[in-house]
């Protein structure tokens, strides 16, 4: 990857997050910094005054430091904000914090030298992970702990995860041939001052949440079907009447899944219409589509800003502003975790429905031997804690601002403890459509797979590679087990599209 300061994709992030694709720094990007790195020198030369530059940080911004002083100034910024807690970040939640860094700093107006944007993408491709822990960012001044223990390790202080290894920052620099990074006026400021952190764990929450949407339609079709559902819910006559691009993709899906099965029924014909949680499920599951995108937008144009205070425009300017508040992200966040449980929910109703002998017309539990047996009855109840946790962590953190740094950052976003909550709540979703497709499957042991539609068939024979039928009682832990990794992989939603041409 060539990184330049553009807007990245989600995707793009990913490639390198996740699967490690190299990065260099465009020759645009290497003038561009430069020219930038220039104006800051020459305010130095002459003595003007500016922010971060040669003064203190947040409540201390009116204390002037004295030129032979300004790079301890940076330093001590590092070492002194490194103050995080807690369970590290995954290494790839941390890849994608250093190039979304690099990028906003590739842009040209941090007043960085070049060597700095390189050394970052150095840790990228060489596979240098600092250990970053989980809390102490409030999203304001940028995700400033989390980031300080990143550039941290820039230095040759810290740690690192090295080939699975966590060692001190200068032992990892050392074995991987990277020089520390001796920081200079501005440098220590820079690398910390946005919200990176909080984007890089939301970019990642993104790309799983499209593929657990693909992975909830077909799920809930494989449900309807043992649930004899009625399509008429998911005509495109109904649907365009009321067209939100989430709705319509969901119920094209849901038309997809369902053609050519024996398995559905007309109004009337056992019963005249579907409860909610099938009958809705374009409107549902289509709405919680429009929250990722949202997100991706949201991620997309962060990815492509630059966040520090204060930012050196091309007239020469040093301007202080609010770049960094992460409250764009925040809010996408929330929103997502909104989305997400959402998610949860419908799919709980779905499997209770299913276990429900009063309203699936199936044997209670889908036990063989009901009373003896009880199936798959606790289930529910799993899906239904996590269900309410996901409730309880998807109360926005947005919202609550706590000031900082003497009152003078009086406001602040929380966004890294939005995103780590959607996080979360984006694990606890995996596991409920886990249960559902395991319920589903074993639902339609009684209805007869044999008369599923095409397309389901695909994913109902995709679970049986893995787990076979419940023909007596046993600890459903590993099945469940199974049936995420189905969808995690992508193994469930490549199973359909290589039966549908047309899925999008």
């Amino acid at each position: 990857m060539v990184l330049d300061g553009r807007p990245l994709t989600i995707e793009e992030i990913i490639e390198v997050a996740r699967h490690g694709e190299q990065v260099i720094l465009s020759e645009d990007a290497k003038e561009r910094v430069s020219r930038c790195r220039r104006t800051v020198e020459g305010m130095l030369k002459v003595g003007l005054k500016a922010y971060g530059i040669n003064t203190g940080f947040g409540k201390l911004c009116d204390v002037s430091i004295p030129p032979d002083k300004i790079e301890i100034l940076q330093e001590n910024l590092i070492r002194s904000h490194s103050c995080g807690l807690g369970d590290p970040l995954s290494e790839e939640e941390v890849r994608a914090a250093i190039l979304l860094r690099a990028n906003a700093l590739a842009r040209g107006m941090s007043g960085v030298r070049v060597e700095v944007v390189e050394k970052l993408l150095e840790l990228l491709n060489h596979r240098v992970t600092p250990v970053v822990p989980s809390r102490g960012s409030v999203g304001a001044s940028g995700d400033l702990a989390p980031l300080s223990h990143i550039a941290l390790v820039l230095m040759g202080e810290g740690e690192a995860w090295v080939n699975g290894r966590r060692i001190p920052g200068a032992e990892a620099l050392k074995e991987c041939g990277i020089a520390p990074l001796k920081l200079s006026a501005k440098e220590g400021l820079a690398l910390i001052n946005g919200v990176q952190v909080s984007a890089g764990i939301l970019a990642l929450t993104v790309a799983d949440a499209a593929r657990l949407a693909d992975a909830a339609d077909i799920i809930a079709a494989l449900s309807g079907q043992a649930l004899d559902v009625i399509p008429d819910a998911f005509d495109e006559g109904i649907v365009s009447a009321r067209p939100h691009p989430g709705a319509r993709t969901v119920a094209a899906h849901i038309r997809a899944l369902l053609e050519g099965s024996g398995l559905t029924s007309r109004p009337g014909e056992t019963h005249m219409q579907d409860a909610y949680c099938l009958r809705c499920v374009p409107q549902v599951h289509g709405a919680v589509r429009e929250t990722i995108e949202y997100a991706r937008r949201t991620l997309e144009v962060e990815s492509g800003s630059s966040t520090d205070n204060p930012l050196i425009l091309e007239d020469g300017r040093v301007v202080s502003g609010g770049n960094f508040h992460g409250q764009p992200v925040a809010f996408a966040a929330d929103f997502l975790s909104m989305g997400l449980t959402t998610l949860m929910n419908i799919s709980e109703r779905r499997i209770a429905r299913m276990l429900n002998p009063d309203e699936s017309r199936l044997p209670a539990f889908l036990a063989r031997d009901s009373g003896l047996e009880s199936g798959y009855m606790l289930l529910q109840y799993t899906a239904a804690g996590l269900c309410a946790e996901a409730r309880v962590l998807s109360s926005p953190a947005s919202i609550q601002s706590i000031p900082t740094s003497a009152n003078q950052e009086d406001h602040v976003s929380m966004s890294a403890t939005a995103a780590l909550k959607c996080r979360r709540i984006l694990d606890h979703l995996v596991h409920v459509l886990a249960i559902e497709y395991l319920v589903a499957c074993q639902a339609l042991e009684y209805r007869g797979p044999d008369k599923l539609a095409p397309l389901s068939k695909r994913a109902y024979k995709k679970l049986r590679e893995r787990v076979l039928p419940l023909d007596r009682d046993r600890s459903p832990g590993p099945d469940i087990g199974e049936a995420r990794k189905i969808i995690v992989s992508g193994e469930l939603f490549r199973a359909i599209q290589a039966g549908c041409e047309n899925w999008c």
